[in-house]
């Protein structure tokens, strides 16, 4: 062994073994300048920051017995240098080239001897530059991850790039919640209650001293039963239907990223419902998926378009810690309804009606068992999960204000979450940062050759909506 080792949480093996041969368990993520970035500076600013988390300057060694834990193990003489990579966009140097070359890096699986981490500095990007990283998903959740890059990233542009290490600060609560993040506070209650009440025979214990402590053991109780009777409804609805998003993977993907939208406009169209931020990104992509889908030859006004998407669940006090702490709810998109405004208040409802759902939280746990077991388990277990949706959706609200690396400002981020296993062949992402949103998507290129064309759908969805709702009596909408 090259070092000291630690065993892998039992919901972060469950992500490294969901990785496959078609459907890679990675997240790629991308920012753009305007300015040149300095490679050596930006190396810098990586090895002073990046790599004082010990899972950046660790690999994976997988276990010689069955049904023991991966580990994490230190490499001996780690060099960041390593893993870090300078090349030149192919001319012509624009847009298209760009997804091109992510693209390719997308597709491509990172190495397991080595940390499961990589980072491609792009020149001649627009006159600019794009730095690309790639991590695999057992790395940590899209909230780690925005954390790990708020000690990456500067508020200024004198910041020197090769500053110390600075100490972790507290997780401040984000401009915009997640997509489903306004509906994990009950969650969020809950998965508290029962880690610590019902984890340990020292709960057991506090709720013999303390009576009133055994109603919150048996309400958590309760909890567990009902979100076990719900993913047991949730198994016993139909798989949705085969479309240009199911069927055989192959193992190129394709990736594509709208025009950024305003925050401010977005807040302005979901005045008109009642809607929250989340509510008008979330019917815009589902208007953008009824055009690509109906131009495919699918038949949208018959049928169910449903998503996974992930929630956090993890504490505030705990926001710059590595792994997995999320849940997944299963979110139907309201393709069906034919006019912007009605897809904006259909998604309002479906948000609500999640929004006291134990669903991710039963989720989640299933994931920790998943992890446990063997991995032909865990495949079917993803499969019988998997046909019930048709894509993943995620949303990760980003740095407020305008940042900084190595001294040049970052004009724009955007990253891709993953679509693992076999029955989801999109993934559509959305982020937020400096006061705008972009959705990204990455699609498996046998299935969706042209994922752009449903980005553009997107712009255009989003200027009907914004129209739609300008042209909305004033006055309060029914619910």
């Amino acid at each position: 062994m090259n070092g000291t080792t630690q065993a892998m949480t039992p919901v972060d093996a469950a992500w490294l073994h969901i990785d496959g041969p078609a459907n890679l368990a990675q997240v790629t993520g991308i920012l753009l300048t305007d300015r040149p970035l300095d490679f050596g500076r930006v190396k810098e600013v990586y090895r002073r920051r990046l790599c004082r988390f010990d899972r950046f300057r660790q690999r994976v060694v997988e276990p010689p017995l069955p049904l023991s834990p991966p580990r994490w193990e230190e490499v001996k003489h780690f060099d960041v240098e390593q893993q870090m990579h300078h090349l030149a966009l192919p001319a012509p140097h624009d847009k298209a080239a760009l997804m091109d070359l992510v693209s390719d890096l997308a597709s491509t699986p990172l190495d397991r001897r080595a940390p499961l981490w990589q980072v491609h500095v792009v020149d001649e990007v627009e006159g600019g530059s794009a730095l690309v990283m790639r991590f695999h998903h057992c790395l940590g959740d899209g909230t780690a991850m925005m954390a790990v890059s708020r000690e990456l990233f500067d508020d200024s542009e004198d910041a020197p790039a090769a500053a110390p290490p600075r100490a972790p600060r507290p997780a401040r609560p984000h401009p915009q919640a997640g997509l489903l993040d306004r509906l994990v506070g009950p969650v969020l209650e809950a998965a508290t209650s029962a880690r610590g009440i019902a984890g340990s025979l020292q709960a057991g214990l506090e709720a013999a001293r303390h009576p009133a402590r055994v109603a919150e053991l048996v309400e958590a109780a309760g909890r567990a039963a009902s979100a076990a009777s719900l993913l047991f409804d949730e198994l016993r609805k139909p798989p949705d239907p085969r479309s240009p998003l199911k069927g055989d993977f192959g193992s190129r993907k394709r990736v594509a990223w709208s025009e950024p939208v305003s925050i401010g406009e977005i807040k302005a169209v979901g005045r008109s419902c009642e809607a929250k931020v989340n509510d008008v990104l979330v019917a815009a992509a589902t208007g953008a998926l009824r055009g690509y889908l109906r131009q495919r030859g699918f038949d949208v006004d018959h049928a169910t378009l449903r998503a996974m998407v992930p929630v956090d669940l993890r504490p505030r006090d705990r926001a710059l810690e590595l792994g997995n702490d999320f849940g997944l709810v299963i979110l139907e998109l309201p393709i069906r309804a034919q006019r912007p405004l009605d897809r904006l208040r259909v998604t309002r409802d479906h948000m609500d009606a999640l929004k006291r759902s134990p669903e991710a939280l039963a989720i989640r746990t299933l994931l920790g068992l998943f992890g446990r077991g063997p991995k032909l388990l865990e495949d079917a277990a993803v499969d019988l999960f998997g046909s019930r949706a048709s894509l993943v959706m995620s949303n990760v609200a980003g740095p407020r204000g305008r940042l900084y690396l190595a001294g040049v400002p970052i004009r724009r981020m955007m990253f891709w979450v993953p679509h693992p296993g076999r029955q989801l062949g999109m993934g559509i992402s959305i982020l937020s940062y400096d006061g705008f949103a972009t959705l990204t998507v990455i699609a498996d290129a046998r299935l969706v050759p042209d994922p752009e064309a449903i980005t553009r759908r997107f712009d255009q969805e989003f200027r009907r909506l914004r129209e739609s709702a300008r042209r909305r009596t004033p006055g309060k909408p029914a619910r």
